[in-house]
């Protein structure tokens, strides 16, 4: 009897969502309703990122933005060989226009050819052709992106050839064994629609505003076992860098939720009869508590008054003293190391922020087949890696050692002038640094 494989999950290219995930499978369609129509782009470039460091194919239909308009947006990931275009958009909502056309006059041979201009978008049956076409040119495990369904309703005229097209494109992409991003302006559509989206999707993620907070929540997620479902995530984006606000995060001065809580309690007033007393929503008293939103100025001076209290007390000293001793692992964030490179090591401090340790520790990961030159640190204090997985050779004064999984690295004052991994999967290190 055959042992039964479980497949391992692939990145999504930002570590924290990997982690409330739980990562992504081949064959998953992922659906990302947007609820301010800005809000999906940047986890689309974070998993053309990850595909690109691993020189995986990519394919990205654009149905709303112009070639230049992409190519923009894409920055440096747009001269990636491994990228292709199905554009949509010149002879859609472009309309064929001269200024549109002139766009692919001026570019080389080679980007033309990675530069697919669709000359029927709106005919969902050409349409259909031309994508399985470019999925099977591509030969390996293809990420797709597809902004938006949006788009594609506006062009094809209504959502039933939407639904047709999704419903037969989605179990067709899951046996080619691609991960495909479709975004979707929520508030554009019916019920019905999204009813049949989700149904039939493995993952559905929802991205709002709130309060002036994003948030992203996951609806659903088919074969992520440790996903969190249903639970709003705040998150902050700089750039293509996305970091979540910790669920666990230590009492600071300005914890109102575990304030308005403990008094709450104290008071033996349940959160629906707050709700009620307030003039809000029982989830709304339960967010607050979360810290995941904050109320208004009036619904504070509300709750002060029937919790019989003065104001300033949710926003005093800290009820809590306790230092913080645990880091959940949605906690760790992308650390940019002074000597790493972009495509060949990646990082992640485990401890972010003031802990008062004497050690720094990171997760350091090192691409297939890569090569570093140098050291990823420049800390002149002692270092200890330890490996988790795969196996890493680093030269210092013109000598290689190598360590595999469950091998230690102690560097005094050595200084490697070179790293690689020479195997096929990413090498992964503990590395403390020793202040």
């Amino acid at each position: 009897m055959n042992p039964i494989v479980h497949p391992s999950p692939e990145s999504t290219g930002i570590p924290q969502l990997d982690q409330i995930l739980g990562g992504l499978f081949i064959g998953d369609n992922v659906i990302w309703y947007d609820d301010a129509g800005s809000l999906a782009p940047v986890f689309c470039l974070n998993l053309i990122e990850a595909a690109d460091r691993r020189h995986l194919p990519v394919i990205y239909v654009s149905f709303d933005r112009s070639p230049k308009n992409l190519m923009d947006k894409l920055g440096r990931l747009h001269t990636s060989p491994a990228l292709t275009v199905l554009d949509g958009f010149t002879y859609g909502k472009g309309a064929g226009a001269d200024i549109f056309l002139q766009f692919y006059q001026r570019r080389s041979t080679a980007d033309r050819a990675r530069l697919i201009c669709l000359d029927q978008p709106h005919r969902p049956k050409q349409f259909s052709d031309a994508l399985y076409e470019a999925v099977h040119a591509a030969n390996g495990e293809v990420r797709l992106i597809f902004e938006s369904l949006t788009g594609m309703q506006e062009l094809w005229g209504g959502e039933e050839h939407v639904i047709r097209f999704y419903s037969r494109a989605c179990p067709r992409l899951y046996e080619l064994n691609t991960i495909a991003y479709w975004l979707i302006e929520r508030a554009a559509h019916t019920l019905r629609l999204k009813s049949s989206i989700n149904q039939i999707a493995q993952v559905v993620v929802d991205l709002s505003v709130k309060r002036g907070k994003t948030l992203m929540t996951i609806i659903k997620a088919e074969r992520q076992a440790t996903a969190s479902l249903n639970k709003p995530w705040a998150y902050l984006t700089r750039a293509t860098d996305v970091r979540f606000e910790s669920q666990d995060r230590p009492s600071g001065p300005y914890d109102l939720g575990d304030r308005l809580k403990a008094l709450r309690l104290q008071k033996g007033i349940s959160q629906t009869e707050l709700a009620r007393r307030v003039g809000v929503t029982p989830s709304t008293i339960s967010q607050i508590e979360s810290n995941v939103i904050f109320p208004s100025l009036p619904a504070v001076y509300r709750m002060a008054e029937i919790l019989a209290t003065e104001v300033s007390s949710f926003f005093g000293e800290s009820l809590r003293k306790v230092r913080k001793v645990t880091f959940a692992k949605s906690e760790a964030l992308p650390a940019k190391l002074p000597g790493s490179a972009p495509g060949v090591l990646s990082a992640w401090v485990l401890t972010p922020g003031k802990t008062g340790l004497a050690a720094e520790p990171h997760l350091i990961e090192i691409m297939p087949q890569r090569t570093l030159s140098g050291h990823f640190t420049h800390a002149k204090a002692p270092e200890i890696g330890h490996v988790l997985s795969g196996s890493v050779r680093l030269m210092i004064d013109g000598i290689t050692h190598t360590a595999e999984a469950g091998d230690t690295v102690y560097l005094g004052r050595e200084t490697p002038q070179q790293w690689e991994n020479p195997g096929t999967e990413p090498a992964r290190m503990l590395w403390i640094t020793i202040s």
